[in-house]
């Protein structure tokens, strides 16, 4: 599953916020992805795989060029949207180890006009363990605030209140014998782990195994992002 930005637009008509909690904090989910804190002015995205075409071409593979221009434009729109004082961004920033020093100056231009003025943290990733490069902003493996915990990939055990990324989870609904499979916050109440932003991204079921053991099943809910809506579904009422 590829997340396409066509499929992305801002609605002209906006569905008032979906909202859940997390270690005693109110998280607001964006149709686009993103997540906000609104008492903390803080908002996090997570696998944004900017230069990934670029990278795919430097291995001989092809893909569309556009895909670093379409990411940070719904960037654009999250953060016009939120007008956040914290950004951050939740490992696998870039696609690869080069990606940061060989982004074209016109992206790196329009990425550091989005950082003006705001906190920016980049955490690292498996993709970009190296961070970031010449770019503004902090580097971490972590984040702790206000009780929670932003990293790039879960661990096997989480204290409560961690945020993570990595897995690219989705999930699919199935009504009438039909599936709808759509990218999704996986949320159980200890635990968030966040879809990726990264317009050609892909995506993990949340029946696959690289979920087992990482959420209590019966808590577990799926926060659906659909057309500038997020939906939500308990994880056992996904299949009808």
């Amino acid at each position: 599953m590829t997340r396409f930005a066509r499929n992305h637009q801002p609605s002209e008509n906006q569905a008032p916020p979906c909202e859940a909690e997390l270690n005693g904090q109110r998280l607001v989910f964006d149709p686009l992805g993103a997540l906000m804190l609104p008492e903390h002015g803080l908002l996090c995205v997570s696998d944004l795989h900017l230069e990934k075409g670029a990278a795919y071409a430097r291995r001989g593979q092809m893909l569309p060029p556009w895909d670093t221009l379409a990411t940070l434009r719904l960037l654009e729109i999250v953060i016009a949207r939120h007008d956040p004082r914290i950004v951050v961004s939740l490992g696998d920033n870039f696609h690869d180890r080069r990606g940061a020093d060989l982004m074209p100056p016109e992206f790196r231009s329009y990425l550091e006009s989005l950082m003006r003025g705001r906190e920016w943290i980049w955490i690292t990733g498996n993709h970009d363990p190296d961070g970031v490069g010449p770019l503004s902003g902090l580097q971490a493996d972590s984040l702790h605030v206000a009780g929670l915990t932003f990293r790039h990939e879960p661990g096997a055990a989480c204290d409560p209140g961690e945020v993570a990324g990595h897995l690219h989870p989705a999930a699919t609904l199935v009504r009438r014998s039909r599936g709808v499979r759509r990218p999704c916050f996986a949320l159980d109440g200890r635990r968030l782990i966040m879809p990726s932003f990264g317009v050609t991204t892909g995506g993990l079921d949340l029946d696959h195994r690289a979920f087992k053991g990482l959420f209590e099943k019966s808590r577990l809910t799926a926060h659906l992002l659909s057309q500038g809506r997020v939906h939500s579904f308990a994880y056992d009422a996904l299949r009808g």
